[in-house]
């Protein structure tokens, strides 16, 4: 009898846009990891911390290198099979400290591109929706493929609480709700790469990811 095929791991890059020690942007990818770990084989889940990239300035690229941390940061991003993203909203829009991040992996060569993703967001009155929409126009650029469905909008300040004070996830409903989120990245990711997705993955959550 032939061995089964090995399963594919896929390695999601997990990136918040708040650099708050008690984060509840940094708390969801906390909660994804452990998802992942728990109910979801084949996804593993790394943090990239992006609180030691310095302001992009390309004049800090000299001979076509760039600072050793945005060198290590670069091949975290290259190495990446997916990302999620889980920003905060400020004025309406994008945290500095993601923006950020996004510019020093787009500097040539781009090393977002191909690549399927999703955000999430904890904030305020809106759950962080703006933000997220202009993280797809960026991503329109990037070549990044995002997931269209679920949509997560934590509102992290209005009843039920949602976060510990640590900022750690404590509410069910959004734990479920990112549980099916990550099953839809897992499975767009894998259709990008040309593998097959299982019935749990693919459709048995109710809904299907679409590439945008």
């Amino acid at each position: 009898m032939e061995d089964a095929p090995a399963e594919t791991v896929l390695r999601l890059a997990a990136i918040s846009g708040s650099l708050r020690r008690a984060s509840a942007n940094t708390g969801l990818i906390r909660a994804a990891a452990e998802i992942c770990k728990e109910s979801i084989p084949g996804m593993q889940v790394d943090h990239v911390d992006i609180s030691g990239l310095p302001l992009l300035n390309t004049d800090l690229e000299v001979d076509g290198g760039f600072p050793p941390a945005v060198e290590a940061f670069r091949a975290k991003v290259r190495a990446a099979d997916c990302f999620l993203f889980a920003s905060p909203e400020y004025n309406y829009s994008i945290s500095g400290p993601l923006k950020n991040a996004l510019d020093w992996g787009s500097r040539p060569p781009n090393c977002w591109g191909d690549r399927a993703a999703a955000i999430l967001s904890a904030s305020g009155g809106s759950g962080g929706s703006r933000s997220q929409y202009h993280i797809r126009q960026v991503g329109v650029f990037l070549d990044i493929h995002f997931i269209n469905k679920p949509e997560i909008f934590t509102k992290a300040h209005v009843a039920p609480k949602k976060f510990d004070d640590d900022g750690n996830l404590i509410d069910p409903e959004t734990k479920e709700m990112l549980r099916k989120m990550l099953l839809s990245l897992q499975a767009l990711a894998l259709r990008l790469q040309g593998k097959p997705v299982n019935s749990a993955q693919g459709n048995g959550e109710s809904m299907l990811p679409f590439i945008s």
